[in-house]
């Protein structure tokens, strides 16, 4: 079912001045109350959290402005962009070459936060925290590692009594940016998923459950015994899952936290192109988590409606200020200093 932020908005007694800013009336006369505005915005389930808190805030800010945001996953978000049926969309993955071109109007990528997938699972009288490493994840959603008790896995945690079980291996069933991150990951790590699944919000997965959402995979998970999967950060700390570290390309074993995570954009934020399509991935760094990302909103470059243009490019104004002081609550990192003011300067190009 679709999720569906719904602020409802209340005039009072507001107006606009000559910018277009909401002020209280100096005039001794009852003002008219501001029109109220709605915003319509779909995509990704990765970053709902944090826009369920930023459009509930904003709206107590601005209460003549209302955001509705369907949370059905960054595949869907793209299409509806792309059909024009919504404001604004999300991904977690930024769209393709080929996807922009069938745009009717430029599509602008705007990074909202920093979040994170990682390998959550569910195994009865396991407690430790896992390691996994580059190949075994891999090998797991491959179908090639089969049981618990794999060589790989016990060679990564020695002092963890494995059980000789069958894994099953959980994933999602709808386009998802969640799953773009996932395996990006994937097939920069392995020439065998690359050549095999590849690279895209949704894959031909070779072995394992499908659940809707980041909802409904940490659902899964969780009442199937020993199974994994991957999840955004946000939704294995909200569900209180076992998730593990991951070896990062520095060979160091990571877990996903706002240090790791922000590490991972750490070099990327120095090379940032101006269109803000950039994978973190597989990140240097040596304290980086390696399935780390940005998230988007997807923007039109041209809004017909005046009014509704100078909301919506407030709010992401907004948004790179006041809304990133928000984010570390939720288990998001912060945008990169240098992203933020690329991005003010980039908001000028919504017209």
């Amino acid at each position: 079912m679709k999720r569906v932020v719904s602020i409802v908005a209340f005039a009072l007694g507001l107006a606009f001045t000559s910018c277009g800013s909401p002020t209280a009336s100096s005039d001794s006369t009852k003002a008219a109350p501001a029109r109220q505005i709605l915003i319509n915005g779909a995509g990704a389930t990765f970053p709902y959290p944090m826009y369920s808190k930023w459009f509930d805030e904003y709206h107590r800010k601005f209460p003549n402005i209302q955001i509705n945001y369907q949370s059905i996953g960054s595949g869907g978000g793209i299409r509806q962009i792309l059909e024009g049926t919504v404001d604004f969309g999300a991904s977690d993955g930024p769209m393709t070459d080929e996807q922009l071109k069938q745009a009717k109007t430029k599509i602008l990528h705007f990074p909202t936060v920093l979040g994170a997938d990682v390998a959550a699972y569910n195994i009865p009288g396991i407690t430790e925290e896992l390691n996994f490493t580059s190949d075994a994840l891999a090998a797991i959603f491959l179908g090639k590692i089969k049981k618990w008790n794999d060589p790989e896995l016990k060679k990564a945690n020695p002092s963890v009594s494995l059980p000789d079980k069958d894994i099953v291996v959980v994933h999602r069933s709808d386009g998802s940016g969640t799953t773009y991150v996932w395996v990006d990951y994937l097939s920069k790590i392995s020439p065998e998923w690359k050549s095999k699944v590849g690279m895209s919000t949704s894959v031909n997965w070779p072995v394992g459950l499908g659940g809707k959402g980041n909802e409904g995979v940490a659902g899964l998970i969780k009442q199937t015994p020993d199974s994994i999967g991957y999840v955004e950060l946000i939704y294995a700390i909200q569900n209180k899952m076992s998730y593990g570290k991951v070896r990062n390309s520095a060979g160091k074993f990571v877990k996903a936290d706002l240090m790791s995570v922000t590490a991972a954009a750490a070099g990327a934020s120095k090379q940032m192109p101006e269109d803000f399509r950039v994978s973190i991935t597989d990140s240097t760094g040596p304290d980086a988590y390696p399935i780390s990302s940005f998230t988007w909103l997807l923007i039109p470059s041209k809004i017909e409606d005046p009014m509704k243009k100078k909301a919506l490019t407030d709010f992401l104004e907004w948004m790179l200020t006041d809304g990133q002081s928000m984010v570390e609550a939720l288990s998001y990192a912060k945008l990169p200093a240098e992203v933020v003011v690329m991005e003010q300067k980039a908001i000028a190009q919504v017209q």
